[in-house]
């Protein structure tokens, strides 16, 4: 059974037409096809390899709800999860400082929803202290000999990581100082540092010995890092995901090409080995795959990313490097729409009347309304038709009781509520042109 508190999470994103970050295997519709290519994957890189797979569909196909629901199957394998979507402006690729930043922030674990860094950090001295404890030559109570022997296998530990990147182990070293002097302000500031936080104070800095800001090239090497954190710390691993990657179509020409570069520089690193414990997970359009302003820009990543679509959908194969989305079709908008029907009638005392008033039917009906208002293309209406059935049906169902949809409801669709991609999906010129069988 789904948690009050996670139900109310999703209902309330499907309120404000956005992909809920948790309970998505509540209401995932078709996700079964992927569930043991992904489990594969994610098993192969809790063994310690890298792992890799692009996922394309079109505008409103589900890519981000399949990245969502990919991510906490992950967590609910020992995962740590990060979500960074591509932006021109926010995070470009080739800025990989910055990509670095935001999957820092976004960092989530089974108990830490954003921001994990700190708590990973705090679990791998923790988990250090408790290898020196089972050891046996050190009792518990000798705190001096404790830390000690602690900081010995933290310093074999960082002997990895410091190979490739000596900063990110010796902000490590100065951050248990920090902790042990209970310097509070200090330890918050190098977790700052650590997680390419820029304008962090100088008196910082020469704390743990450093200089200036994280650049592109050190990054890449803490992510090494961070993994080796994570892992040592009882996580499985990481999944990454690079959400919107067909942004880059759209960004200037020098900007593109560095940003398909640093795509095809990560994936190197990947397959050779530097990243273990690493899933990136990468989505984007057909046109960013296949298109002249995409992937196929640069030989080497298109043919590494290479997928045959020729054949009927139904026999894609879930292992390759890249598997598409076929998008929702009525029946499926249907089955998404009673699952959250079902789910809202779970955490109410007007269960039976919700059932009733929103049968099946009328869940089926409104699925076909609203694909109507947008020129008949159900791949592009999920996002506004479980917005509608939660804000405009359900909530008015459950809060009045002489409330009827079929009665008192005529849905709408505005101009101003749609995405870009549903107003291009929308064929007749005004909304009112299409009508309705309600």
């Amino acid at each position: 059974m789904i948690s009050p508190q996670r139900r109310a999470l999703i209902l309330d994103a499907l309120r404000r037409g956005t992909v809920p970050r948790e309970g998505l295997g509540t209401i995932a519709v078709g996700m079964e096809r992927f569930e043991s290519a992904v489990d594969a994957d994610l098993a192969a890189a809790a063994g310690g390899r890298g792992a890799f797979k692009a996922i394309r569909g079109e505008y409103g196909s589900g890519k981000t709800f399949t990245a969502r629901w990919l991510e906490e199957r992950a967590r609910g394998a020992g995962f740590a999860t990060a979500e960074v979507q591509v932006s021109e402006t926010e995070t470009p690729l080739h800025r990989w400082e910055t990509v670095y930043r935001r999957l820092v922030e976004r960092l989530a674990t089974s108990d830490t929803p954003d921001g994990a860094l700190r708590s990973s950090v705090d679990a791998w001295f923790y988990t250090l202290e408790e290898e020196v404890l089972a050891d046996g030559r050190v009792p518990a109570e000798d705190a001096e000999a404790l830390t000690a022997a602690t900081d010995g296998v933290m310093e074999r530990r960082l002997a990895t990581i410091a190979r490739t990147a000596p900063a990110f182990s010796s902000v490590l070293r100065a951050y248990r100082r920090a902790l042990l002097a209970e310097d509070a302000a200090l330890a918050e500031g190098l977790i700052a540092w650590l997680g390419g936080q820029p304008n962090v104070a100088a008196s910082v800095k020469r704390a743990a010995g450093i200089k200036g800001d994280l650049d592109a090239f050190g990054a890449m090497h803490f992510l090494g890092g961070l993994l080796t954190i994570l892992r040592d710390s009882g996580r499985a691993g990481l999944v990454l995901v690079l959400d919107e990657a067909e942004t880059l179509q759209r960004m200037r020409a020098d900007t593109r090409e560095k940003g398909l570069n640093a795509l095809r520089q990560l994936l190197d690193e990947l397959d050779a080995g530097r990243y273990p414990g690493l899933y990136l997970v990468v989505t984007g359009t057909s046109a960013f795959f296949d298109g002249p302003q995409g992937v196929q820009r640069l030989p080497p990543l298109a043919q590494r990313l290479h997928t045959d679509f020729a054949t009927d959908a139904r026999f894609d194969n879930p292992r390759a490097v890249q598997v598409r989305l076929p998008g929702f079709d009525l029946e499926a908008l249907a089955t998404v729409g009673r699952k959250v029907r079902d789910l809202y009638a779970d955490d109410t005392e007007n269960a039976d009347r919700i059932l009733r008033v929103v049968d099946d039917l009328f869940v089926q009906d409104l699925a076909k309304g609203i694909a109507g208002r947008l020129g008949g293309k159900a791949g592009v209406a999920p996002r506004l038709y479980l917005r509608k059935l939660v804000t405009e049906v359900l909530d008015r169902v459950d809060q009045f009781a002489d409330f009827d949809p079929r009665q008192h409801y005529a849905p709408t669709v505005d101009e101003r509520e749609m995405t870009t991609s549903e107003r291009a999906a929308a064929a007749a010129s005004s909304v009112d042109d299409v009508e309705l069988e309600l």
